[in-house]
């Protein structure tokens, strides 16, 4: 059984999915049956039956029921789960915070789903909505990748200078002697610290035969004992290093040991580690995090061999300061950021970088194998799936439904691709207003709009005009419905294909062209740039195409107020 509940005194007993066990005794809480009840239910809620799988987790669930039980002791209620009742509950849960109202709900809950005796109304009210929202818990985004490059390139520093210094030790401890027969140096210190193990100063000084205050007054045992063997700083460098390399949780990280490494040979590496939402998992580590942990392996290989049976199968040993004798039991979130200050890593803004491993797994996986697909930005498809399977999986509609929207997004897409080559094609100027003179200079654009001799003649006539140019098709539905007459504001003519300019339109197109300069001048750059930007741009080049003279003559009709131009209030200038 995952759990055990015990009766006098409340307690309970659980053992979760990575083997760990944890008890908890509530001996003296008031309300000894209601607390009882509150266990049994609890004991549902423990892995494999529920999501309860941690210490820490089951803790909050005790710490939630201990102040319950208080509480309603002081309002008077004496009984158990059966007794209670809804206003005991509403002001109970009214007057507390989010998590302790949402453990002691669940626990009621699974107590009542396991037979338990729960008032009718009460269990309906454990079903209900929580009185106090829970707290909202925004993931944290990857990091930017300059400081993900900074954070990196700290710690392979310092755990490539600490490896090297470590080499270093050993070839001078395989040349050193006993340090009390052949004198104090740097090659003797390391000779006698290498068959001790990390010892205190006071410690050492009995080894080589001299006083407590000698080993301080002559110095470099401290720096000796930190190259032999790894202290709390070279361990974190380790770990979050590793953690870049593999992206693996970081309480797999934190428990790894040596058995939960399988060499597949000598290159590769299974690793098996614990994810505590979902139990036991294994990887494949990537080659950087295999020779990361082949280096790692030499680097702890003397004080492994030194240390006792039960600290040596630990992957993470080391001491907590060089010159110590005692081995690191944990890191907390301080010593981290005590690292992240010493080694000045810092953040985009010139701050010290805020290290969160779980941010570290984050931007991994956000990162990986992006160097072989598509460059440094990021994708919208995971690299790590072939074509085939984003085809088939992700990409492939497959309801009716799904291919009506895909084929409407396709007719969308076609629309716009054709708008663009649209765009591309000069504008059609008349230099005179004579049919012949556009079957003669556009004869490409006669052919492709299929022009007879009557719409020739009224385009030129003047029979086909708009505002800003002749049309030769204002129901062919471009702008709007098929049909129906086209709907576009005036400067849209500029650059739909349907429109031919003759000199008579110089007038209109000066308008324009004073109108876009008014607009620019009270609107910003981005939103005009974005609103009449291309048609802006458009209205020059048709210019650019008129006889100079037909511009000074059109030019006096000009006056340059919004009332020459065809306008919606909101479109009107200040």
């Amino acid at each position: 059984m995952p759990a055990t509940v015990q009766d006098d005194p409340p307690g309970i007993w659980c053992m979760f999915s990575d083997g760990s066990t944890a008890q908890f005794g509530l001996g003296g809480v008031p309300c000894p049956g209601l607390v009882t009840d509150l266990l049994a239910g609890m004991a549902d809620l423990i892995h494999p039956h529920g999501s309860v799988d941690a210490a820490g987790s089951a803790s909050q669930y005790v710490q939630a029921f201990r102040q319950m039980a208080r509480r309603l002791s002081a309002a008077g209620f004496t009984g158990r789960a059966a007794d209670l009742r809804r206003p005991h509950l509403t002001e109970y849960w009214m007057g507390t915070s989010g998590p302790m109202e949402s453990c002691t709900r669940r626990a009621l809950a699974a107590f009542a789903r396991t037979g338990g005796a729960v008032d009718p109304r009460v269990a309906e009210l454990v079903a209900g909505r929580n009185f106090n929202p829970l707290p909202f818990r925004r993931p944290l985004p990857p990091y930017r990748e300059a400081e993900w490059e900074r954070l990196a390139a700290a710690c392979a520093e310092a755990a490539g200078a600490s490896f090297a210094a470590h080499k270093d030790a050993l070839a001078a401890a395989a040349r050193g002697a006993h340090p009390g027969e052949a004198g104090w140096s740097r090659e003797n210190l390391a000779w006698l610290l290498a068959r001790t193990g990390p010892v205190g100063a006071a410690r050492f000084a009995e080894l080589a035969g001299c006083t407590y205050h000698a080993v301080l007054e002559q110095g470099g045992f401290h720096e000796v004992s930190a190259d032999l063997f790894p202290s709390l700083d070279v361990v974190i460098s380790y770990r979050l290093l590793f953690g870049v390399h593999s992206g693996i949780v970081p309480d797999g990280i934190d428990d790894l040991a040596m058995s939960d490494i399988d060499w597949a040979g000598d290159a590769s590496v299974l690793l098996s580690y614990v994810k505590r939402r979902t139990a036991a998992e294994s990887l494949h580590l990537p080659r950087r995090a295999v020779r990361l942990l082949e280096q790692w392996l030499a680097h702890s290989a003397l004080l492994r061999s030194l240390a006792g049976p039960g600290d040596r199968e630990r992957l993470w040993l080391g001491t907590f300061r060089p010159g110590g004798r005692a081995l690191i039991t944990g890191i907390n979130r301080t010593a981290v950021q005590r690292w992240a200050q010493r080694h000045d890593v810092t953040s985009d803004d010139g701050e010290p970088l805020k290290v969160h491993r779980s941010r570290i797994r984050t931007t991994h996986l956000s990162l990986r194998d992006k160097s072989a697909w598509a460059g440094r930005g990021r994708a919208t498809i995971d690299p790590n799936h072939s074509p085939e399977v984003e085809g088939d999986h992700y990409l492939t509609a497959a309801t009716p439904a799904q291919q009506q929207a895909v084929e409407a997004v396709e007719a969308i897409v076609a629309d716009a691709q054709h708008d663009l080559i649209r765009r591309t094609r000069p504008p059609a100027v008349l230099t005179g207003d004579d049919a012949a003179g556009l079957a003669r200079g556009y004869p490409g654009l006669v052919a492709g709009l299929g022009l007879d001799d009557t719409v020739l003649a009224e385009l030129a006539g003047g029979q086909r005009d708009v505002f800003t140019a002749a049309c030769v098709d204002q129901l062919s539905g471009l702008h709007g419905p098929k049909g129906q007459p086209c709907p576009a504001r005036p400067w849209v003519c500029l650059l739909c294909p349907l429109a031919i300019f003759a000199p008579r339109h110089a007038a209109s197109l000066l308008r324009l062209k004073a109108f876009f300069s008014r607009q620019w001048q009270q609107m910003p750059s981005t939103q005009f740039m974005a609103v009449f930007g291309p048609y802006s741009q458009r209205v020059g080049q048709v210019l650019d195409r008129y006889d100079p003279a037909v511009l000074d003559q059109a030019a006096r009709h000009v006056a340059g107020d919004d009332s020459e131009i065809p306008l919606r209030p909101e479109e009107r200038t200040r």
